[in-house]
């Protein structure tokens, strides 16, 4: 049986961080439950408390066909190179000169909203296409692919 997923990103802040993802993916913020015009005024209605309110957030697939993202406030920083990272398709189709174009294009994009260009990786046939490794706000390692 196949199981859906979601992937989870621990960090310092979530709303941030979630909001460079929505960039990223064509994501959007999970609405907030019926009932409620805002997550302000949900959180409210609950009772979180102010300081509580950026200490999770979600994203989804406005189509509702990819994962959905989690977002979640932990007090450690990030310690080491992530294990399991996102490749980002940014070149789909696309071969040699073509697709490290788009890819720099991408990574130019994905800087200017906060993200670090780490290394690339040029293409090496006939299995390596190329990539550009990225790093999220809070230096989570991803890549353009």
């Amino acid at each position: 049986m196949a199981r859906d997923v979601q992937i989870t990103f621990d960090c310092a802040d979530p709303a941030g961080l979630a909001a460079f993802w929505a960039d990223v993916l064509g994501y959007q913020l999970q609405a907030p439950p019926g009932g409620f015009e805002t997550w302000e005024q949900a959180l409210e209605a609950m009772g979180v408390p102010p300081e509580n309110r950026n200490d999770a957030s979600g994203l989804v697939d406005p189509e509702g066909a990819r994962p959905r993202l989690f977002f979640q406030r932990v007090p450690e920083g990030k310690q080491a190179k992530n294990r399991v990272h996102l490749d980002v398709r940014a070149a789909p189709g696309l071969e040699g000169d073509a697709r490290m174009a788009a890819l720099e294009a991408e990574a130019e994009r994905l800087v200017s909203l906060g993200a670090t260009r780490l290394r690339r990786h040029e293409p090496e046939p006939p299995l390596g296409a190329g990539h550009i490794v990225m790093a999220d706000p809070e230096g989570n390692e991803f890549c353009l692919d």
